[in-house]
């Protein structure tokens, strides 16, 4: 669960360091807004082609997002 908490953390943080909304990064990814609510607020795991999905919207490594 303390990793969930992490890695939705280190989501929001990029997010809002590239001036991102919810929507906006989800629409970037390609996914529901929900989809990237329920990430941030630890409520389910993201799959690997999420982070994918996340990470390249966001311009940073996959592994900003799993070790930040």
């Amino acid at each position: 669960m303390q990793r969930r908490v992490a890695l939705g953390h280190r989501i929001a943080g990029l997010r809002a360091q590239a001036g991102l909304s919810q929507e906006e990064l989800a629409h970037l990814a390609g996914m529901e807004r929900r989809s990237i609510q329920r990430y941030e607020n630890a409520v389910r795991d993201p799959q690997y082609s999420d982070l994918l999905l996340i990470a390249h919207a966001l311009r940073v490594h996959v592994t900003d997002l799993l070790h930040g």
